[in-house]
């Protein structure tokens, strides 16, 4: 089965600005903390939102199905694996935890995003390292 070529930078912003979503800030502040945290860290459009990857190993997909706020999945990729037990630290409470392979982090507007960047931007290191 080929491989899908992942989107650039400027296809997501294309795709974002036809959605013009009303969360649109935020999901642009989103895109700027998750790409920060890693330089290998790209990004392409996967279940109708933007997806983040390192190498084609997708690890983090933003939902944007509600117009009061983005929810953003952290994930393991297309494969059932599971994180080791205590493999990210959440000082902050940042995380929903959906399964041992998946969490989530909602985000309501522009201040949540700047105010838990900084800790975002640690779990999101701290997630790549097990992709």
């Amino acid at each position: 089965m080929p491989v899908k070529k992942s989107t650039a930078p400027a296809d997501v912003d294309a795709f974002l600005i036809a959605l013009a979503h009303p969360q649109d800030v935020v999901i642009q502040q989103l895109r700027a903390v998750i790409r920060a945290a890693d330089p290998r860290i790209a990004e392409d459009i996967k279940w109708n939102a933007p997806s983040f990857h390192i190498e084609g190993r997708h690890f983090a997909t933003m939902q944007l199905r509600k117009s009061d706020s983005v929810l953003l999945v952290l994930h393991l990729g297309a494969g059932k694996r599971a994180l080791p037990k205590g493999a990210i630290a959440d000082p902050v409470g940042l995380l929903t935890w959906l399964g041992a392979d998946r969490a989530t982090l909602t985000f309501a507007g522009p201040g949540d995003v700047e105010a838990r960047g900084d800790a975002l931007q640690a779990v999101v290191r701290q997630w790549v390292a097990h992709v």
